[in-house]
């Protein structure tokens, strides 16, 4: 159940930095590190789903969760440490990860998210078996976690001596040679097409939202993206609106890579955007131009045609039917779409509402920090007025919701 807590907590990430014994050009925290992983595991799903192979995405973006969750809360343990616990010390490490769960169990207000939490971490553990469908899923998963690491140090081998980072470099290497069967990962690698792709994607980690303000935690494009994910996966649950697992993966895909325009065009504030009544479409049209010029054609075909419709019309509620025909939907027809083969429904009213909160937080955290500035009063200011109390978006009351975010 998404409140005042959990979202907090889950903001957490945005401060949790990386690499701290290394030299580091940027920020690199938690946040932008799940993004990445994400955007990747999505990318190598996608492939493996091209050779007809079966890719359990709602596993998947759980899975995505709770690993997040427990980062937050161990944090403070370095990976090697982790593994050689999990190696050499299982019962402790089996204890540690009770813990987690018992610093969850009252934030997560959920029972089903808290039972599917526990399994997860069984599974991790190894006390539980991962279903044999899902046996993919975790290694695409696990593939994109460690190819998200391997990206961070290619970056940060601009400014360390290479004594410095060889050894944790030719680990990784050396452990993502056994995805190298995933069909995605292997152009990856070779730095083909698809890399390509994702350089483009990854300059949204050094693009800083609110630029114009001083402001903390900081938070990037990136980062902002995978935080509107997670939110929108929790809001589908605390929705009353009937979701089938495959509408709840589109949603959380589509908030995922809702800025995905601004890899290209940068982030353009919205008051500038409503310096004139018909700039917010001119700046869509020139922003569908740039991406169909110079991000379509790094995308591989498995997926181009699905991202495309996530990042067309991004915040309404829309399907898009098996002959590629795309349209507005009401909440009844979203319902019956759902479940017909080919269908593709997406709640984009709901990721909009994500969206905004992400920006009350983003306003909010660093004004109770005692940073701030007319941008920052403004954009609180103007996301509390937009949802009337009492106002239902897909289900969900987002007057209240975020009137209980910023403790109104």
């Amino acid at each position: 159940m998404l409140d005042k807590k959990l979202a907090l907590k889950i903001f957490e990430g945005f401060s949790i930095q990386r690499w701290t014994d290394l030299v580091r050009p940027f920020d690199i925290v938690e946040m932008d590190k799940a993004a990445e992983k994400m955007i990747v595991a999505f990318m190598l799903g996608k492939a493996e789903e091209k050779k007809g192979r079966f890719v359990d995405w709602s596993w998947m973006i759980y899975a995505s969760l709770f690993d997040f969750l427990r980062k937050i809360s161990l944090c403070d343990i370095k990976a090697p440490v982790q593994a050689m616990l999990k190696r050499d010390y299982p019962v402790e490490f089996t204890h540690l990860n009770e813990w987690v769960l018992s610093q969850y169990k009252p934030l997560l207000g959920d029972d089903e998210l808290f039972k599917m939490f526990t399994i997860y971490i069984g599974q991790k553990n190894g006390s539980i078996d991962i279903p044999e469908k899902t046996r993919l899923t975790e290694r695409i998963l696990s593939a994109a976690h460690k190819y998200a690491s391997f990206r961070e140090l290619c970056m940060l081998s601009v400014v360390n001596e290479p004594l410095r980072i060889q050894k944790i470099t030719n680990e990784l290497k050396e452990e993502l040679q056994q995805y190298l069967d995933l069909s995605g990962l292997q152009p990856l690698m070779m730095e083909q097409k698809s890399f390509e792709f994702l350089l483009k994607v990854e300059q949204l980690r050094f693009q800083v939202r609110w630029n114009q303000t001083p402001r903390v935690p900081k938070t990037s494009v990136m980062g902002h993206c995978y935080f509107v994910a997670l939110l929108t996966l929790l809001l589908c649950r605390l929705s009353t609106v009937k979701m089938n697992e495959k509408r709840i993966v589109n949603n959380y895909f589509c908030a995922l890579f809702h800025d995905l325009p601004e890899a290209v065009t940068r982030d353009i504030i919205s008051p500038v955007k409503s310096a004139t009544i018909e700039l917010p479409n001119v700046v869509k049209q020139i922003e569908d131009k740039i991406v169909f010029d110079e991000l379509v054609p790094l995308m591989d075909k498995s997926f181009s045609e699905e991202l495309i419709f996530f990042i067309r019309d991004e915040f309404s509620n829309r399907g898009l039917a098996p002959d590629g025909e795309e349209k507005e939907l009401s909440l009844d027809e979203m319902g019956r779409l759902m479940e017909r083969e080919g269908f593709i429904v997406v709640d984009g009213r709901l990721v909009r509402v994500a969206d905004h909160l992400s920006a009350l937080m983003e306003a909010d955290s660093s004004i109770k920090h005692g940073i701030t500035s007319s941008h920052l009063e403004y954009g609180r200011t103007g996301m509390l007025n937009h949802y009337k109390a009492g106002e239902l978006v897909n289900g969900v009351d987002a007057g209240k919701l975020f009137k209980e975010i910023a403790g109104e």
